[in-house]
């Protein structure tokens, strides 16, 4: 079927020759010297006056034995030496050794040596070929793809079919293959391809059959860099020929061809070809066809061709290759028609399922790719033009706009089209509400990102808890804690939003650390009526908030509440632990409460925690160093006796 589907046409003869110069000029300045005679050949340079015209077999075994010890201690330049000398008398190294040195100058990855592998190779290929291993061409032509080295890498290759040097076409053709792409031109690769398949076909060589890849390199040039119908059939020929079975890209690229010719019954023999291979996805080809029309200015076709592929998936939308709705929206703008981009948009969405990818859509592609391009102006045009024209707007078109508000950081406008897409029955996924919201707090555009979290709530969205922490985190960060009470006071009932004990002590403790101590105690207050219970960290917070505007009383205060929940069995949700006992110990020292001090020693005791009573000396002589016990006997007993105990147990009595 494939061989029927286009004529047979006539082969094109290969020739080298113009591709001399380039090897020449690679080699400048000269590494290995080539003479140009009347046919371009390569041969070594004249002996030195002063070494012998002819070597001994010692001199080689010697000059062997060098080049080897210099390949295995990385001496490149010694190997070089050795390897240039007795190839200037033909008296080359054994096989092994010679590919072996190939491929340590290949390895090196510099151009100077590169140079030095590729003159080798080429006078090996025109003197002594038998010695090349076909393994060796390929490791030296890998080097000249990372080296970005195509001239060279295409010199190679044409000197090996000019001397009829035939090796398997994997080792040569991808790799000349990826260069190309590299370089963005298959130009020069087309004329390596032609050649190859002409001598495989005239000889009989299976082993010069290309890769499929390598047939549709040649094919993209022929349809996409030369434009030709006739390089472009050629090429299929070949393929039939050769056996090459083609694959959805082969189709795609004849497609843009044909499309750009204006060839409707090419495109409706190759649609057939398509069924008849079985390929299930039309993706490629679709996309291939809509630039072919777009280029040639063909815009009624691109529609049509983007309808009728919508109504062939079943309105579940389409898959096009990257960069394709680039293409049709600068086609199209460049015709001025924001009405026809629009009216595309509505015609595929009556289309589409309601279930379709919104990835997939058209509107999705439309609009995003004027985002991409830079142009939400335009999309804004096209936005407006729908909506004259009265046209249903999907989920599609908004998501695009969405994402380049969150990108530039226009949140306040992100949130008002976030009620609008709510207002219009339609729901944004978790994702693109945790992506605006996170946009909204780095700027601290915070009734934004609080205005998005209601519509979360309101659109009935299961998972809130990632965007709850971020709001709560980037709260936090700003030291907003009234924006934190507020907007935990609001979600505190919502049963899908997972609040612990550690969101109130967050608030307390920005609190605290801002010298805001009545709002820290109104928080600890509505935290305790909505039952959540208090933990260390609640009143390490509120205790630490106090010392630093020394509070101590309310530290007192604070401790009676602690002392009722705590037991020596540590039987209830609080308990002591050393951090807690070193903060009340130094605030109540500090206040001059001694006997509330003595009463945390004693827990701590009960409790086996360890505390270190050099911290509270030294708190005890920076504020009490002039009280005396005597003055504490006339006035309260209970003080007196506390202060003695604590004395005692600081070992401050002497």
């Amino acid at each position: 079927m494939w061989r029927r589907a286009f004529c047979n046409l006539s082969k094109r003869p290969f020739s080298s020759q113009p591709e001399i110069p380039t090897l020449y000029s690679f080699l400048q300045p000269s590494t290995f010297s080539l003479i140009r005679t009347e046919s371009p050949s390569t041969t070594p340079p004249k002996p030195d006056d002063q070494t012998p015209l002819t070597l001994t077999q010692e001199h080689k075994s010697n000059l062997e034995s060098t080049l080897l010890d210099s390949i295995k201690s990385n001496n490149t330049d010694e190997a070089w030496k050795s390897f240039k000398t007795l190839s200037n008398y033909s008296a080359f190294p054994s096989k092994s050794l010679t590919n072996s040195v190939i491929i340590h100058l290949s390895s090196l990855n510099d151009t100077h040596n590169i140079k030095r592998a590729f003159a080798s190779v080429v006078f090996l290929l025109e003197k002594k070929q038998e010695l090349l291993k076909p393994e060796t061409v390929h490791v030296l032509l890998n080097s000249m793809r990372d080296a970005n080295s195509a001239a060279p890498a295409f010199a190679l290759v044409k000197c090996m079919f000019k001397n009829r040097f035939f090796i398997h076409f994997s080792l040569w053709g991808d790799v000349l293959v990826e260069i190309c792409r590299k370089n963005g031109n298959f130009g020069g690769f087309l004329q390596v391809f032609n050649e190859n398949c002409r001598v495989a076909i005239d000889e009989k060589l299976n082993f010069l059959k290309p890769s499929l890849a390598a047939c549709n390199a040649a094919l993209e040039c022929c349809c996409r860099e030369v434009e030709s119908i006739t390089d472009a059939e050629k090429v299929v020929e070949t393929m039939s020929v050769l056996g090459v079975r083609p694959d959805e890209c082969s189709f795609g690229l004849l497609a843009y061809l044909y499309a750009l010719k204006g060839l409707k019954e090419k495109i409706a023999e190759l649609e057939g070809l398509i069924s008849g291979f079985g390929f299930p996805d039309k993706g490629f080809f679709l996309s291939n066809l809509i630039r072919g029309f777009v280029k040639c200015g063909n815009l009624a076709s691109v529609s049509a061709t983007i309808l009728r592929g919508v109504r062939e998936t079943g309105g579940q939308g389409l898959c096009f290759e990257e960069g394709t709705y680039g293409e049709v929206v600068s086609g199209f703008l460049q015709n001025g028609s924001i009405k026809d981009l629009a009216t595309l948009i509505g015609e595929t969405q009556t289309l589409e399922s309601p279930s379709v990818i919104v990835e997939r859509s058209v509107g999705y592609g439309i609009i995003n790719a004027c985002v991409n391009l830079g142009l939400l102006d335009k999309a804004h045009m096209i936005f407006d033009e729908m909506n004259a024209q009265g046209a249903s707007l999907g989920l599609g078109v908004y998501l695009p706009i969405l994402k380049a508000y969150c990108k530039e950081q226009r949140t306040a406008e992100a949130a008002q089209l976030v009620t609008d897409i709510s207002g219009l029955g339609l729901q944004l996924d978790v994702a693109t509400y945790d992506a605006l919201i996170e946009a909204s707090m780095s700027c601290q555009d915070f009734q934004s990102a609080f205005s998005m979290f209601r519509d979360m709530r309101e659109a009935r969205i299961p998972d809130l808890q990632g965007s709850y922490l971020t709001i709560m985190t980037g709260l936090t960060e700003c030291h907003r804690p009234e924006l934190m009470a507020a907007f935990l006071d609001e979600i505190v009932e919502d049963p899908r939003i997972e609040i612990g004990t550690h969101d109130w002590n967050s608030i307390i403790h920005a609190f605290c650390k801002a010298g805001r101590l009545e709002d820290a105690r109104r928080t600890f207050r509505r935290m305790t009526f909505l039952q959540f219970e208090p933990n260390e960290q609640t009143y390490l917070s509120l205790i630490n908030g106090n010392v630093t505007v020394e509070k101590y009383f309310n530290v007192m205060m604070l401790w009676n509440e602690v002392k009722r929940k705590v037991s020596a069995e540590g039987e209830t949700k609080l308990k002591l632990d050393s951090s807690l006992v070193d903060a009340f110990l130094y605030a109540l020292v500090k206040g001059g409460f001694f006997d509330a001090v003595m009463q945390v020693v004693e827990k701590s005791q009960e409790m086996k925690i360890f505390v270190d009573k050099w911290r509270y000396k030294q708190a005890f002589m920076e504020k009490h160093k002039k009280l005396r016990v005597s003055k504490l006997r006339r006035k309260n007993r209970g003080k007196m006796e506390a202060l003695i105990a604590f004395k005692n147990w600081a070992g401050l009595s002497a």
